[in-house]
């Protein structure tokens, strides 16, 4: 656990080109940002391109290269595919006591952070840090697909990008 309320995980690939602080701190300030209670859980994975382009097909039936996946608890999103795929689930998970109910997980393609840093013209913090408020805020119950909803959102990713600042930009 990186911080309370904040898991992350990297891959071996990229262990030694993140800054797990700077992503603890982007996914804090986005809770903060979409008013998030205070004992919110949030797991975050920095993956490779083949994973979460797995992911993005077995669970949206999109069978492309995203940057950012968020896997909500309590939210469902929307499935593009064809057929979806039912995933069994068999046994109720048990929390301990005393631990609160997780929001969900933020999946997020270094390679292709990368690739949008070089497009933007900024660090790959600093794209890890906007992709990791945007998958939050998905979290949270938050979208962009609809003008109305994305006129909510943007200003809560620019609230949280501004409380922030992370390392390399």
């Amino acid at each position: 656990m990186t911080s309370p309320g904040i898991s992350i995980q990297v891959l071996d690939d990229f262990a030694d080109l993140v800054n797990e602080v700077d992503l603890t701190e982007a996914v804090a300030a986005a809770l903060v940002a979409g008013s998030a209670e205070d004992d919110a859980n949030v797991s975050v994975v920095i993956a490779d391109d083949e994973l979460v382009r797995e992911l993005n097909d077995t669970h949206r039936g999109l069978d492309e290269h995203t940057d950012v996946l968020a896997f909500s608890f309590t939210h469902e999103g929307d499935y593009y595919g064809e057929e979806r795929q039912e995933v069994a689930v068999d046994q109720v998970f048990v929390l301990p006591p005393g631990e609160s109910e997780p929001l969900g997980e933020v999946i997020v393609s270094y390679p292709q952070a990368q690739r949008q840093a070089a497009t933007a013209g900024h660090s790959v913090e600093k794209e890890l840090t906007v992709l990791l408020i945007h998958g939050t805020l998905h979290l949270l119950g938050h979208d962009h697909m609809e003008p109305d909803d994305e006129a909510i959102m943007k200003p809560l990713e620019e609230k949280a990008l501004a409380a922030i600042q992370p390392s390399g930009t």
